[in-house]
């Protein structure tokens, strides 16, 4: 990604807050209102009874990609959580000097992807274990998080993340470094720029791997 240029050095520690970017009152861009692929509301209003996880796993674009072919996926959105800056552009968010990670909003009916079938997606579709990083992704804004909305969600995350630890070191990674918290902690979603929403739907051959392990994630019992 983009995000390459940057000097990793710069981006690997995460900014103290009273060094963030200051960001904006307004948003820098116009966001689309509907969803490239599944024709469906980008902010919603979304059905009665659809939930909405946070998942950071590295760069946005393929992490996207993956949650929308998902069953029971009502939307999906590239965007930035759990830094400082508000309203913050791309280019600040490269810089690690927002604090923000590339993150999938995922709007989902429970009662066809359930919250422990969608993290274990989650954790099956990237390397949790590489902090500031995924494969050659460098910076603070590829690191792996969790950010929930419900009690639900919380309770199938940590239940998820510690049956897949021990799967994790049986095959010889280290211990997980996932930031799983509320959203309302992490602080709010900021929608990404109109090229990057669906991205790899407009530009099929663009490059965004993901970066799996291998190891599969076990569900709880």
């Amino acid at each position: 990604m983009f995000g390459s240029l940057f000097s990793p050095s710069a981006r690997t520690t995460m900014v103290d807050p009273a060094r963030a970017l200051p960001g904006r009152d307004v948003p820098a861009f116009a966001v689309p209102s509907t969803h490239a692929v599944l024709g469906t509301p980008l902010r919603g209003p979304w059905p009665e009874g659809t939930a909405v996880l946070h998942l950071a796993l590295g760069c946005f674009w393929g992490a996207e990609k993956e949650m929308w072919q998902l069953p029971g996926v009502v939307t999906t959105a590239a965007g930035y959580q759990g830094g400082y800056t508000p309203n913050p552009t791309y280019e600040e968010v490269c810089s690690g000097l927002t604090g923000h990670t590339e993150t999938v909003l995922v709007a989902y009916d429970p009662e066809v992807l359930p919250h422990a079938e969608l993290l274990r997606r989650f954790w099956t579709l990237h390397d949790p274990t590489q902090g500031f990083r995924q494969g050659n992704d460098v910076g603070t804004q590829y690191r792996s998080a969790v950010f929930t909305t419900t009690p639900e969600q919380a309770e199938a995350a940590l239940a998820t993340r510690d049956l897949y630890a021990p799967e994790l070191q049986r095959a010889g990674y280290g211990d997980i470094t996932t930031e799983i918290r509320p959203a309302d902690e992490a602080g709010p979603f900021w929608y990404a720029e109109d090229y990057h929403q669906q991205y790899l739907h407009k530009v099929p051959n663009g490059y965004c791997p993901v970066h799996s392990t291998g190891v599969a994630c076990p569900l709880p019992a």
